[in-house]
């Protein structure tokens, strides 16, 4: 099932389980997701394909942190909390994200793939790693692992 199929299935069901808050929140997506689909019509693409909704979602929730963030400091509970529930429906719809020794094994991979051997390299690695993980590893996190690993 595609994400744009299941965005309107779960907004079916959080319609009808009365939850306000996921349904709000899928609404938000499927708008946001009209809105690129909208901004590509020039490039000559009418729908966006599914690493771009991918990348649309991972910057919702990464811009919903920052605002966490902001209302923690500003003291305003309520809102970091109506964020971070935003976040947990946003998240529902990523792929499972890989956990920190599974980096490891795959950042070793695109070092001895790429055959970096210094961080002058480390550009080449994180292509390589974008071409194979890019769904599944968070690129943020992945940078310096491997430049701990070209270092080392």
């Amino acid at each position: 099932m595609s994400l744009r199929e299941r965005f309107t299935q779960e907004l079916k069901v959080a319609m009808l389980a009365k939850d306000a808050a996921r349904t709000s929140t899928i609404r938000m997506i499927m708008a946001k997701l009209k809105d690129t689909d909208i901004a590509a019509r020039p490039s000559g693409v009418d729908q966006v394909p599914e690493e771009q909704i991918v990348a649309m979602l991972r910057s919702m929730v990464k811009s919903r942190r920052e605002s966490v963030e902001m209302y923690t400091q500003g003291n305003r509970p309520e809102l970091a909390e109506k964020e971070g529930a935003e976040i947990a429906v946003i998240e529902s719809f990523l792929p499972r994200q890989m956990d920190e020794a599974a980096m490891q094994a795959a950042v070793a991979e695109a070092v001895a793939e790429s055959g970096a051997s210094s961080v002058k390299d480390m550009g080449k690695v994180m292509a390589v790693l974008k071409a194979k993980h890019a769904a599944t590893l968070d690129m943020a996190k992945a940078g310096p692992m491997v430049k701990a690993a070209l270092n080392g």
